[in-house]
């Protein structure tokens, strides 16, 4: 089982990722942002139904995938929380871009946040982990 103590951090960061999210949008991130260009190239190709309809469908997919895990007990639950985990790192190149263009790079406010929801995060799921494997 997950911890309230881990629920609760997962749960703080979630308006976190939403602020985070509307950040990048009004700031341009998805036109400047090298990892987002290279993700989503094959979609700028396609017409806005095409790809409107295939993420859509990917979505969906990766819905039912870590849906059906998180069904399949407490050590999935626990193992599935490692991927927010590494978001919160990752959230981190906002950082060190705009350390690399010596100024503001779009997403860099809201992302100073998540180093401190990471630090918490991982220091109960860590607890956890090694709880579960005795």
């Amino acid at each position: 089982m997950i911890s309230s103590k881990l629920k609760n951090i997962f749960c703080i960061s979630i308006p976190f990722f939403i602020a985070h999210g509307l950040e990048e949008y009004f700031t341009d991130f998805y036109n400047i942002d090298s990892y987002s260009l290279f993700v989503f190239r094959p979609f700028v190709e396609m017409s806005v139904n095409q790809a409107t309809f295939l993420l859509f469908q990917i979505m969906i997919w990766l819905l039912f995938g870590i849906t059906f895990l998180f069904l399949s007990g407490p050590k999935w639950q626990l193992r599935l929380m490692i991927l927010p985990g590494l978001v919160y790192f990752f959230e981190l190149h906002h950082v060190i871009k705009a350390i690399s263009v010596g100024g503001y790079y779009p997403g860099l406010i809201t992302a100073l946040g998540f180093p401190i929801i990471a630090f918490f995060f991982w220091r109960e799921l860590w607890k956890e982990l090694h709880h579960v494997q005795r």
